[in-house]
């Protein structure tokens, strides 16, 4: 795997999803649909939306989970159980407490419409850690680690500290699976 780099592997941003941080939750959605229909079908589909801001750079970006939270204000106030749900035993029933106790998703479908054109993207994407960079010369094997010690499923690929394309876990994965079934095991 070390001669593998990250740039072998990437996404160019020409070929992603992008939209400007004024853009609406529609218009991400509509840009995400656009970009899955022109990219190579025999790839996975992209899952996130990259953000530019008023200065032409990424500013962000938008996962599927960033767009169904934007559906729903109050999730914001909903305790994050990802890291404790085995170990607490969070379970269906409790879930279901916890949805009628803050009234979440009453009406989804009545107001998703009116929400979508309401909410901002700068108002709910996600701001990249250091962690979620990565340079273009760096070996598969440095971008595993980052991928895994910071649970991130994509990383920002850099060339001079510019953002130059996207390397996602599902590719990385994809790599990984041909490596293992080209073993001859």
């Amino acid at each position: 795997m070390e001669s593998i780099a990250v740039k072998e592997l990437m996404i160019p941003l020409a070929d992603y999803a992008t939209v400007k941080e004024d853009a609406t939750l529609a218009e991400a959605v509509v840009a995400l649909e656009k970009a899955q229909d022109d990219f190579d079908q025999n790839r996975y589909h992209h899952r996130a939306i990259i953000v530019y801001g008023k200065n032409g750079k990424v500013a962000g970006k938008i996962s599927q989970m960033d767009v169904l939270k934007a559906l729903e204000p109050k999730y914001s106030r909903a305790p994050d159980f990802s890291e404790l749900d085995g170990q607490l035993g969070i379970n269906v029933d409790y879930v279901k407490n916890l949805v009628n106790e803050l009234g979440l998703l009453k009406k989804p479908v009545e107001d998703i419409c009116k929400r979508a054109a309401e909410v901002q993207v700068s108002d709910i994407m996600h701001t990249p850690t250091q962690g979620e960079f990565v340079d273009e010369t760096a070996t598969l094997n440095e971008a595993i680690v980052q991928l895994l010690l910071g649970n991130h499923q994509s990383l920002l690929v850099t060339r001079k500290k510019e953002i130059i394309g996207v390397l996602r876990l599902t590719d990385v994965f994809k790599k990984i699976s041909d490596m293992i079934k080209a073993c001859n095991l």
